[in-house]
């Protein structure tokens, strides 16, 4: 296989096709966060990965990795829910843990979960994943193929459907860089003005003077990312202090609605 062939398909799947299953599977997983707070807690917020697409990232990402990656699972069930048990897990502290390194924020812990692996993963969620990965395969993907057939089916212009991806993709990754800058921004301004004692504070603090010290900018940010945006957004976004406990930044803001709308008992 040549180089331009390995690029134009993994595992026998185009380019075209994997941006295609993360799109579809970053919105599924939007749908699918937004129901389970409701379901739990009778509120509708934000489970989203960006600030402004109804995208949640995991979904997608965890969906391209376990479809290629369970070709090899595919001898029959029991294989298929064990490819989906480990190949989940392993994106799921993945993700958990580049969120960590590269941003400093942590989107989810499970610390207090049984048998949890540094709070980035725990049994239940692997079962849940190993569930996923077997349904996943035996009937979401196989309808999700169905549906993007019937779609190229519908479209007179056979470069429709990958313009249409490709403009999707990007407006995603903007999104993602925006979101970063805006994380960013966000939590330093808690960490500072809450003096919380977390690892390297002075860096923390030269890192708000910088953002915060430019008024264009500052204006910019309470107008576009202020309290009340990010923590609709972000509702469960947490801060690492240098004792290593996590502090919710929406305990930091308790006269701010971590939610869109909370229906009365």
């Amino acid at each position: 296989m040549t180089q331009k062939q390995f690029l134009s398909k993994i595992k026998g799947f185009t380019i075209w096709r994997i941006l295609a299953y993360f799109i579809i599977y970053s919105i599924i997983g939007y749908i699918i966060e937004t129901i389970y707070p409701f379901i739990l807690y009778g509120t509708i917020e934000s489970r989203k990965s960006f600030l402004y697409g109804p995208f949640c990232s995991i979904y997608g990402v965890g969906a391209v990795i376990m479809i290629i990656a369970l070709q090899y699972f595919k001898k029959n069930n029991y294989t298929l829910f064990v490819g989906g048990f480990l190949v989940g897990s392993i994106v799921e502290y993945s993700i958990s843990l580049i969120g960590e390194l590269l941003l400093d924020v942590r989107w989810w812990d499970y610390s207090n979960r049984f048998l949890n692996i540094n709070g980035r993963i725990s049994f239940i969620y692997s079962v849940f994943w190993g569930f996923l990965g077997l349904y996943l395969m035996k009937s979401v993907n196989p309808q999700v193929d169905r549906f993007l057939n019937w779609l190229k089916t519908k479209v007179n212009n056979k470069k429709a459907p990958k313009i249409i991806i490709a403009i999707i993709t990007i407006a995603m990754f903007i999104d993602c860089v925006i979101s970063a800058f805006a994380i960013n921004a966000y939590l330093t301004r808690q960490t500072v003005t809450n003096n919380l004692d977390v690892k390297d504070k002075q860096k923390v603090i030269n890192t708000y003077e910088k953002i915060y010290g430019s008024e264009k900018y500052s204006q910019f940010i309470q107008k576009h990312w202020n309290d009340e945006v990010m923590i609709k957004a972000y509702p469960n976004l947490t801060i690492r202090l240098k004792d290593n406990s996590l502090v919710y930044v929406k305990n930091l803001l308790p006269d701010l609605k971590p939610y869109y709308y909370k229906f009365e008992k």
